[in-house]
């Protein structure tokens, strides 16, 4: 099992880092609307496993969402580059690909380290991502035990709490931006440092802003994938099911 899951974080960096950073560089717009809408279809697909909804686990809920929407902002664009914080990174984010609907991406997003892991990446920067897989490894033997433990004894209450937590994370992925300040990282370049959420401009010169349509419909392509993978996923699994009654 975790052979296969590997082998498939190990794909999808070869095969989409390159054009992943080409998008948040040119074209951030329209990956972040793609992104949007995958955590908002994943949303929608964990909800479906809380077995039965009750005041307490709605409270959860909206804690969680109010926590995280809040949270999101403090955590700067530019966080630091030192082994200790690529380790966390690194930790948390293995730990979010064993949650259900949480991807290890959405972290290093949420952490301001996924452009920067996938920079190593492209550039073969073999020392930072050692460290941020030593770190994954950590999370994955130690974090599966709590999860496990989570998932037994309060398992509507802690998916409830997912759920808020990515309601409320959605502040971060939100792809309408407007820079407020600005500063210098480490490689010389002038970055943002602090942003804040706006509402697309409907108009762009006299004309419609055409930008808003594409952006909604990568948006729904992206919860749309969610929802039939998770669909395919359910149906493979009764089929495997079957096979052994």
């Amino acid at each position: 099992f975790l052979l296969a899951v590997l082998a498939g974080i190990a794909l999808a960096v070869i095969t989409l880092a390159r054009g992943l950073s080409w998008m948040l560089e040119n074209q951030p717009v329209m990956i972040w609307s793609f992104f949007f809408g995958l955590i908002l279809g994943s949303v929608f697909t964990v909800s479906r496993r809380v077995k039965r909804w009750s005041p307490g686990r709605w409270l959860g809920l909206i804690l969680a969402a109010v926590a995280a929407y809040h949270l999101v902002f403090l955590v700067p664009l530019q966080t630091p580059e030192t082994w200790w914080f690529l380790f966390l990174s690194g930790f948390l984010a293995i730990c979010a690909m064993i949650l259900p609907g949480i991807s290890g991406a959405f972290i290093l997003v949420l952490l301001g380290k996924y452009e920067y892991v996938l920079q190593a990446v492209n550039q073969r920067q073999f020392g930072i991502l050692l460290i941020v897989a030593v770190g994954a490894v950590a999370g994955l033997i130690s974090f599966a035990q709590i999860l496990c433990w989570l998932f037994k004894r309060y398992h509507d209450l802690t998916v409830a709490t997912l759920i808020g937590l990515m309601l409320g994370s959605l502040r971060r992925i939100w792809p309408w931006k407007e820079n407020l300040e600005w500063a210098w990282n480490r490689h010389g370049e002038l970055v943002p440092s602090l942003q804040r959420n706006i509402l697309p401009a409907l108009r762009i010169e006299g004309s419609f802003n055409t930008e808003i349509l594409v952006a909604a419909g990568l948006g729904l392509a992206g919860l749309i994938a969610v929802i039939v993978l998770e669909r395919l996923a359910a149906t493979d699994e009764c089929a495997s099911e079957a096979c052994d009654l």
